[in-house]
């Protein structure tokens, strides 16, 4: 795919959504941070459901560790993997609270050093919380990105170094938030509502749907 379909295909998302956020309901770094973690292999409305009971009654790293296991497990059991996605939140709020003076750092490193934290979750919580222009690939992205040609490779670090090498940069920090929901609501796994895209005609997909 040449440079000026990549800057087509990004000025028609940004023109249809200018302003795209984030699905997952939170009001600091902290709260992104813990939806994030917990939203691995879970769904954003599932995660807001449990975090719309947690968050106002423990919204901080010592508000979590207040709580202990047994109550915040309580109160995320809904969501899957609950039990491994809760330890590592309280080992994250304790590491949180002994090396960062309970704030979310910003650094990747930092970020990647913390439990059940990776680099999709880094690049999140960079992205979204602190502005940076970062790409975290997820399944949406990653699969958008080998269909459409945007950035096509055989793995999340392949596809994410494309897509920060080839998108413009005045699209590099909205980016991410435009292609998950591309794939999440257009570009779905099973059938792909092409005839209903507004890149149909830019994508280099083979075997677009016609209904």
């Amino acid at each position: 795919m040449n440079k000026q379909k990549r800057t087509e295909i990004f000025r028609r998302l940004q023109a249809e959504n200018p302003h795209p956020k984030t699905e997952l309901n939170y009001s600091s770094p902290f709260e992104l941070l813990t939806a994030v973690l917990l939203s691995a292999q879970a769904t954003d409305v599932g995660v807001n459901k449990a975090t719309a009971k947690l968050f106002p009654v423990a919204n901080t790293p010592q508000a979590i560790l207040d709580l202990g296991e047994k109550k915040l497990l309580s109160y995320i059991k809904t969501i899957g993997l609950y039990n491994t996605k809760g330890k590592n939140l309280l080992k994250t709020c304790k590491i949180l609270l002994e090396e960062y003076n309970g704030e979310v750092p910003d650094d990747q490193a930092a970020l990647e050093s913390l439990p059940g934290v990776g680099r999709k979750t880094a690049n999140v919580i960079r992205n979204t919380a602190f502005g940076h222009p970062t790409i975290a690939v997820d399944t949406h992205i990653f699969r958008v990105s080998n269909r459409t040609k945007i950035a096509p490779g055989k793995n999340v670090l392949e596809v994410e170094k494309k897509l920060l090498k080839f998108i413009p940069d005045e699209f590099k920090l909205n980016a991410h938030h435009w292609l998950i929901l591309h794939g999440r609501y257009t570009c779905i796994a099973r059938k792909p509502r092409c005839s209903s895209c507004i890149i149909e005609d830019l994508c280099e997909y083979s075997s677009k749907t016609s209904d």
